[in-house]
Formats: C-alpha cells, sequence, structure tokens
C-alpha cells in the first residue's frame, strides 16, 4: 500500500514541476486601454515587457507585430548572469523591429556588464533612460517616458527625472522596482506608471505569494501597469503568476 502512495505522490510531484516549467514559457500578451486626456486628440500604441532575464523572445509569439509601436518600453531585467550575449542581442534585434526602444536598468541588467550592455544596446539604437525624461516623438502632445535608475544602485535622483516635465504635459513613468510608485503619485504629476521586478511572485499558492500578482489598476485615477515579467529568476518554474507582455493602445481627448 505504502508503494502505491508513495507512486501517486511521485507522479503528482512529476506531473507539479511539468505543469510549472511549461506555464513558465508560457507566452500571454494582456491588452489594456488607457484614455488621458491632452491638449489635442490622438490614439498611438505602446508595448512593455519586463523581467525577460535568461527567456527567449519568440517572433511566432509576439505576432505580426513589426512597426506596429510608437514605442516599445523594456521595464529592467532585460538580461542577467546567465544570458549568453547572442541570446540578449538576438532579443534586443527583434524588439527593435517592433518600434523604436527605450531601455530602464533592472537589478540584474548590469551582471552582463554595464558598459558591455550600454555598448550592445547604443548599437541597436535602443535610448536608455536613467534619471531622465524622453519625448515619445511625433505626438500632438507633448508626451514624456521618465525613468529612474534602479533602486538598488546608489544613483536614483527623482528631482532631475522629472526637472524637464511640466504640468500640461503627460507623463509616463517607469520604474523597474514598483515600489516607489506610491511616492512618485504623492510627489510629482504622473499620469501612467509601469513597472514589473515583482515577477508576480512567480509561484502563488492562489492569493498566496511572496510579492503580489501583477495588476493593471487605478491609483489616484492614475493607470497603473505591474508586469508578472515575462522571465524567470533562479530557476525556470512559475506557478500561478504566468508571464506576460503588454500592449497598451493610449486614447487622448481633449
Amino acid at each position: 500500500m505504502i508503494y502505491i502512495v508513495l507512486s501517486i505522490i511521485l507522479i503528482f510531484c512529476i506531473a507539479l514541476l511539468l505543469y510549472m516549467i511549461k506555464e513558465a514559457f508560457e507566452h500571454n500578451v494582456l491588452h489594456h486601454v488607457i484614455e488621458l486626456k491632452g491638449v489635442c486628440e490622438e490614439q498611438f500604441k505602446l508595448f512593455f515587457i519586463s523581467d525577460i532575464h535568461n527567456r527567449i523572445i519568440r517572433e511566432e509569439e509576439i505576432g505580426d507585430k513589426k512597426g506596429n509601436f510608437d514605442g516599445v518600453i523594456i521595464g529592467g531585467d532585460l538580461a542577467d548572469k546567465r544570458t549568453p550575449i547572442e541570446r540578449l542581442i538576438k532579443n534586443i534585434q527583434f524588439l527593435t523591429t517592433l518600434g523604436p526602444v527605450y531601455f530602464i536598468w533592472g537589478n540584474n541588467d548590469r551582471e552582463v556588464g554595464e558598459e558591455r550592455l550600454r555598448k550592445i544596446l547604443s548599437d541597436s539604437n535602443v535610448t536608455i533612460i536613467e534619471n531622465d525624461a524622453i519625448l515619445l516623438p511625433n505626438r500632438k502632445n507633448t508626451i514624456w517616458i521618465n525613468a529612474i535608475d534602479d533602486t538598488t544602485t546608489n544613483n536614483v535622483d527623482f528631482d532631475k527625472t522629472f526637472a524637464k516635465t511640466e504640468a500640461k504635459d503627460l507623463v509616463f513613468f517607469v520604474s523597474h522596482n514598483p515600489q516607489v510608485f506610491s511616492g512618485v503619485l504623492t510627489q510629482y504629476k504622473v499620469d501612467f506608471l509601469m513597472g514589473g521586478h515583482l515577477h508576480g511572485g512567480q509561484i502563488r499558492l492562489g492569493p498566496f505569494g511572496i510579492y503580489p500578482h501583477g495588476s493593471f489598476s487605478y491609483k489616484k485615477g492614475v493607470p497603473v501597469l505591474i508586469s508578472n515579467g515575462y522571465g524567470t529568476t533562479l530557476l525556470p518554474l512559475r506557478f500561478g503568476a504566468k508571464p506576460q507582455c503588454h500592449i497598451i493602445d493610449v486614447k487622448i481627448t481633449m
């Protein structure tokens, strides 16, 4: 009898492990619509992806989206110490086919080598945003993408990050670590916030996880996107926190 019980437990554990591996490599594209007020009516589309880590972005998973986005935002942890440089370059090259790419530092990116990563990004015409704001080009409204350096560094400067923006502008703030969002909402004028880092807890038991599940919500009337991320850290396993990337339709009215 005990052998039957042990066999059942073993089969269950193997099945659970296989399911967790399968979930870790799922591809889930979430669609969000945000409506904002501006000085002119316009619509545009963004692609947001974070926490790619050691995963390969497969073209067939994204679909035929080449040139379809007005901005592609990498919300940190594009790579880590496990990531082969060839894979890193291939992932970047694919993202650049979707639209102009903007990179924000995560806590693992510098494991690749900061200068090496800066050169790879520069060679691929990717714009790095760190404690700065970059205008989204070819827009009727003045739209900024603001981003800080990663919070694990000693190089975070919020005042510098928001120095260029004015009250009438639309400000999209990105931080790899979303735990700064509450303070930013209190101190600065922002219209949309994006972050990742938490992986949705990566392995969850129902509502319970090390970190909150990713979400799209509104805080103080401001849309807030916190992604589960695309890849995994440590082991390539997920449970109850499916990988995500995001298409964001922005609609601006007067």
